[in-house]
C-alpha cells in the first residue's frame, strides 16, 4: 500500500527519487504512465497487470474505452529504479505532467502519482476547500 506525500526533485537527465517507502513494494521495477489530471501514475508489475486486464475488456467499440486504452498503454513505459532509488521519466512523460524541477510523489494506495509541485499545491487546496460536498457525494457510494 503507498500512502503519504514527499517532494523530490528531478536531476537535469529526468531522473527522480522514488520514497524509499515505496521502492521494497516496486520490486526495482515500475510502470510509469500518463495518469488523470495531468499528473503521472506509476503502478507496481502487478497493479499494472490487473489494471492492463480490466482496460483490455473495454469495449472497442466505444470512444471512450479506446481513448482511455490509449492514454494508458501507449503513454506507458517500464522503468527499473537505479542503485540510487532513481526512475528516469522520459521526456514525453515529464512534458505531460508539467515537470521540470520539483515534484511531489503521493501514495494513492495501489498506485503512486508524480505530480508537478504548483499543479499539487493548486489541486490540493481546491480539493480541501470542496471535501464537505466531496464526502456527500461520496455517501451514495456507502463511503
Amino acid at each position: 500500500m503507498f500512502i503519504g506525500e514527499y517532494k523530490h526533485n528531478l536531476d537535469e537527465k529526468g531522473r527522480m527519487a522514488i520514497p524509499s517507502k515505496f521502492r521494497h513494494s516496486l520490486n526495482n521495477r515500475a510502470v510509469v504512465t500518463r495518469g488523470l489530471d495531468h499528473c503521472l501514475f506509476v503502478f507496481s508489475a502487478g497493479e499494472w497487470e490487473e489494471l492492463a486486464e480490466k482496460i483490455k475488456s473495454l469495449p472497442m467499440t466505444q470512444a471512450n474505452s479506446r481513448s482511455f486504452s490509449r492514454l494508458m498503454f501507449a503513454g506507458a513505459v517500464d522503468v527499473e529504479i537505479d542503485s540510487q532509488g532513481r526512475v528516469l521519466i522520459p521526456d514525453y512523460l515529464r512534458k505531460y505532467a508539467g515537470l521540470e524541477k520539483s515534484a511531489v510523489v503521493a501514495g494513492v494506495y495501489n498506485r503512486i502519482e508524480i505530480w508537478n509541485e504548483e499543479r499539487w499545491e493548486s489541486y490540493k487546496q481546491k480539493t480541501e476547500e470542496e471535501s464537505d460536498e466531496i464526502a456527500e457525494k461520496l455517501s451514495d457510494l456507502g463511503i
